[in-house]
């Protein structure tokens, strides 16, 4: 009788497909780190460019996690009046609104971890992440933030850049191509076009692009975009963020 049997398993080459055939492989995302500035346009991280990075990021199946350093603010600003305060506040701490509380010190990083690295805009880029709002081209860039940058270039993998953030990439590795959007002011649109002259000046090739589109070095695998260095309605700002995690994710 054959009560009480349980039923046969079919043969392994019925389970996983034709004979021979290996079980499908499961798609992996991409894993990126996004590094902040902070919490706001004016002492920080640009908030609508952290989002939209993320954003798109997740559109593109990427694992994210968020990082920024555990180092003092150059300044707090009243966004309101855009004054300064006086006040003290600290990068990591006022990033971590941004990253809903999900957020490791910028010194956590390790680049084996990671296909990819992203960097928002936002004056925090220029006065925490380094000091291009005070020195120009002759600023200094944090320690981490250029141990960062160095080991995702040596290691062949890809970073992105928006806003005034490609003056990192500009000050880090000279000759590299990159984009803050178009060199001259065109029709009142691009009101700090003279970034684009410093650039050249540190030996690096500026690239005219429109604020929906991003630019990709090949050579050096940095892609940046405009973003808020152009005046322009908010969706063509998120787009070209999403042209330059796009190509990211391509390089990855």
């Amino acid at each position: 009788s054959g009560a009480g049997r349980r039923p046969a398993l079919p043969p392994p080459c019925a389970r996983n497909g034709p004979a021979g055939a290996a079980p499908a492989a499961v798609a992996m995302g991409k894993r990126a780190a996004v590094v902040l500035a902070g919490c706001g346009v004016l002492d920080g991280s640009e908030i609508h460019e952290a989002s939209a990075a993320l954003v798109h990021l997740s559109r593109g199946g990427a694992e994210v996690k968020i990082f920024a350093p555990n180092i003092e603010q150059r300044d707090v600003v009243n966004h309101l009046k855009g004054s300064p305060t006086g006040e003290k506040r600290n990068v990591l701490v006022e990033s971590a609104r941004l990253a809903r509380g999900d957020i490791q010190d910028l010194t956590e990083l390790k680049v084996s971890e990671f296909d990819a690295v992203i960097f928002p805009g936002g004056f925090g880029v220029a006065k925490n992440l380094c000091s291009w709002a005070v020195d120009g081209q002759n600023c200094t860039v944090n320690e981490h933030v250029r141990a960062t940058l160095q080991a995702f270039h040596s290691a062949k993998k890809p970073i992105g850049l928006c806003c005034i953030a490609p003056v990192l990439a500009a000050k880090v590795f000279p000759g590299c191509e990159v984009t803050v959007g178009q060199d001259k002011n065109v029709d009142g649109r691009f009101p700090d076009a003279e970034t684009a002259s410093a650039i050249a000046e540190l030996g690096c090739k500026h690239v005219c692009k429109n604020v929906n589109e991003s630019h990709v070095d090949k050579a050096n695998k940095i892609v940046t975009t405009c973003a808020f260095m152009c005046k322009a309605p908010l969706h063509e700002i998120f787009d070209g963020i999403g042209t330059m995690i796009e190509e990211v994710l391509k390089l990855a």
